[in-house]
């Protein structure tokens, strides 16, 4: 059964949309009953999907419950080639291996937002692996290359005499035959999808189906306050511990309160215009703040995570006392550089971060802040404690 609520449609066509191509024409067809093959796309360029991802994820969600197809794609084909749309910089390839990797758990962490039970999935090698020169050509000649060097960080990178491969003119064309191959009624992305999602539209027309609709959300920032990108490092992940994700949403600058309720949650407009009132009028945006990282929290871990995350994040951060269960971790060796000991712990995903980490200063050990990326941290058999922000904690000693 269809859900055709004209209400709950002309949020959904407003809410956190930047651009609907074709407005009129999609309304049209989300209040006539009919059900709707609704195509949203992902490549595995990390393991982990991030809440910038969940704004188009969110959508797909919104459209299932009212009754429509939902097709999930996965770029297993397309993350090996790279898509630049957003990239200041050529985005290197990735190897098979690696994008094996990160797909890994990507259904998984869709999985808690959207309905797995009633998804249709696909890689996206099913078809594009495949395909032959004389078909890829074919494809290709819909589209001109003053066309793609008109997108406005292509243009910048040719004025800045930067490298722009003939691998990246191709990546559109592939996402845009993905639509013409599961037959989209309408294809979600950001805003800086717009050419990818326009391609779509343009090989459908080619392969005789109907241009599919578009529903362009608009981006967000991340915990810098530049675009949430796993590039940057700058995520709140699906999958971060739920101290990890709460902390992460209040350390957001205090301008991204009601963008990110509006965006990232399904919380009442209603309830968010009061949130945005009360501050204008004075109110502590601590206080909508946690609100808001209680409510992400609860989406991803649940209600009880949710509370205990708020809990301790009180006790830690704001009354600024130890947790009552640091761990202590015993090391066979003495002499540790400091960014090799924090991916040893696992504290980070790489020695990159790990360098950003301590050069920002978010590293203390002995209550001692590290901000030499050279240090090299000496254990004895006195427990050692190593703080990594307001929210991480180790007793780290030489094992006897």
């Amino acid at each position: 059964m269809i859900n055709t609520d004209p209400q709950i449609i002309d949020e959904l066509l407003s809410r956190g949309v930047d651009e609907v191509i074709v407005k009129e024409d999609l309304r049209k067809k989300l209040l006539s009953g009919k059900q709707l093959r609704i195509k949203f796309g992902t490549d595995p360029t990390s393991p982990n999907l991030h809440l910038g991802r969940s704004i188009p994820i969110l959508k797909l969600r919104d459209l299932q419950r009212l009754g429509h197809q939902v097709v999930f794609i996965v770029g297993d084909f397309t993350g090996v080639i790279g898509d630049t749309s957003d990239k200041e910089s050529e985005r290197p390839m990735l190897t098979k291996e690696q994008v094996k990797i990160n797909l890994a758990k990507y259904f998984e962490q869709a999985g808690k937002l959207i309905d797995l039970d009633n998804c249709e999935f696909h890689y996206n090698s099913e078809w594009l692996s495949g395909l032959t020169y004389d078909k890829i050509g074919e494809q290709a000649d819909q589209f001109s290359v003053a066309e793609f060097i008109a997108r406005d960080n292509i243009r910048r990178r040719l004025e800045a005499g930067t490298r722009v491969s003939l691998r990246e003119m191709l990546y559109p064309i592939m996402q845009g035959y993905d639509s013409v191959m599961i037959k989209a009624d309408v294809e979600l992305g950001g805003t800086d999808q717009r050419f990818n999602l326009l391609a779509g539209r343009k090989l459908q027309e080619h392969f005789g189906q109907e241009p599919q609709n578009i529903l362009m959300t608009v981006l967000a920032e991340g915990t810098d306050g530049r675009k949430m990108s796993s590039s940057w490092g700058n995520t709140i992940n699906f999958l971060d511990e739920p101290n990890t994700m709460y902390a992460k949403v209040m350390g957001i600058g205090d301008e991204l309160i009601v963008k990110y309720f509006t965006l990232m949650t399904r919380v009442s407009l209603e309830e968010v215009a009061r949130y945005e009132s009360e501050i204008k009028a004075g109110a502590n945006p601590r206080d909508a703040k946690m609100a808001l990282a209680k409510e992400i929290v609860t989406m991803y871990h649940g209600v009880e995570s949710a509370q205990q995350a708020e809990d301790y994040f009180i006790k830690v951060v704001q009354q600024k006392a130890l947790p009552d269960d640091i761990a202590t971790i015993e090391l066979s060796q003495a002499e540790w550089p400091v960014l090799d000991l924090l991916v040893e712990l696992k504290a980070v995903s790489s020695r990159g971060e790990a360098r950003r980490l301590v050069e920002q200063g978010g590293l203390k050990l002995a209550e001692q802040t590290i901000n030499d990326s050279q240090t090299v941290i000496s254990l004895g058999a006195e427990p050692v404690l190593l703080q990594k922000g307001k929210k991480q904690f180790w007793y780290l000693k030489l094992a006897s």
